[in-house]
């Protein structure tokens, strides 16, 4: 048993460290070719290109080798030892954070010097280079594959996983006896009568007084009931299965789909030779930097707003207004709405003229 989960522990640490490497030496080859391609399109001697993206490349090898032996090894050192610093992580994800600023950062700005270098050096548009698919889809793939492993670190991978569907018990009640429920009300009725009170009709103390918990418990049956795991039986009873382990993987890639699609528009020709090229990239690293939080974090709804939507919301107005459509006006319009509705339900339904509750 302890093999396995030494093994599993293993596979994880190699995934995310060859998702910390890989898109670094993918974008930093790209931007290393950008500049060879540069070099030799303004007529220096192909030494002198090959010798530039020769240094590059090597340069990125250092910096993957530094950051891991300096920064990325000592953290997860400390994190499997459980030192004080990281031994009461609650609400923040450290390797999230490490990973956001050791290779989600420097890859956006390389992709966005690549463009720039093509630019300032007036590139003819046919040779120019918009880094398409590639590495935007690989930084991005493997920070959603970070943060997945993250995740499902307290699941086991092998076997099945009981998923309570039903109502759970929280408290039980006692439920009192008909015998119980008639003597206590003769006893009542005598206390009545000794306080010359008239038999069936309450007392004004009797009345006022409110009952106490365990009275109550007495007198009332318990609504909830133990939890069952829900089984369907018939043709279709394949089609309720679910785990969650495999919506890990579902909910992890819907979340950043309109983070995608916004750097996506970054590699279209005329607008990655503008300057809006940069508030994409600013504010796309802004909106992944929702992952160093827990995932149920209570802040995680106001700031994927305040991130998110909104920026992107005028980003990709200005997009729309300045090259036309672009971008799919779906994310414009979920943009819109979620914006709209987080402003209305938790703001100004508080206000008095929002608040039916008062006019009726």
């Amino acid at each position: 048993m302890r093999s396995g989960k030494k093994f599993k522990y293993g596979i994880y640490e190699l995934l995310q460290f060859s998702a910390l490497c890989v898109p670094l030496f993918v974008v930093m080859q790209r931007f290393a070719s950008i500049v060879a391609r540069v070099r030799k399109a303004q007529g220096q001697p192909v030494g002198d290109a090959n010798t530039v993206y020769w240094l590059i490349v090597a340069s990125s090898i250092a910096y993957v080798t530094s950051v891991a032996l300096v920064i990325w090894f000592p953290m997860k050192y400390m994190i499997a030892k459980k030192k004080k610093c990281f031994r009461e992580r609650k609400k923040w994800r450290p390797v999230l954070l490490a990973y956001m600023i050791l290779c989600t950062l420097p890859c956006f700005a390389f992709l966005t010097a690549g463009s720039q270098v093509q630019v300032y050096n007036n590139m003819a548009p046919p040779l120019h280079d918009t880094l398409t698919e590639l590495p935007v889809s690989l930084v991005i793939f493997s920070l959603i594959s970070v943060d997945i492993i993250e995740k499902l670190r307290k699941f086991r991978l092998r076997g099945q996983i009981q998923v309570m569907l039903g109502p759970v018990l929280t408290h039980l009640t006692q439920v009192a006896t008909v015998s119980g429920q008639m003597r206590g009300s003769a006893e009542d009725n005598i206390m009545r009568e000794a306080n010359g009170s008239v038999p069936g009709v309450p007392s004004l103390e009797h009345v006022a007084r409110p009952r106490s918990s365990s009275e109550h418990s007495t007198h009332t049956a318990s609504s909830t009931n133990y939890g069952t795991t829900y089984t369907s039986s018939g043709r279709l009873h394949c089609l309720t299965a679910s785990d969650p382990r495999a919506v890990i993987f579902v909910e992890s890639f819907i979340l950043w789909f309109d983070t995608v699609e916004l750097v996506r528009v970054a590699t279209v020709l005329d607008v990655s030779v503008s300057g809006w090229l940069f508030p994409i990239y600013i504010f796309s690293y802004i909106s992944l930097l929702r992952l160093v939080l827990k995932p149920r974090n209570p802040m995680l709804s106001s700031l994927g707003v305040l991130l998110q939507d909104v920026p992107f919301l005028f980003i990709r107005v200005g997009l729309v207004a300045v090259f036309g459509y672009i971008t799919p006006l779906l994310f414009l319009f979920k943009n819109f709405l979620v914006s709209l509705t987080f402003i209305y339900f938790n703001f100004l339904t508080r206000l008095k003229m929002f608040n039916t509750e008062q006019m009726f």
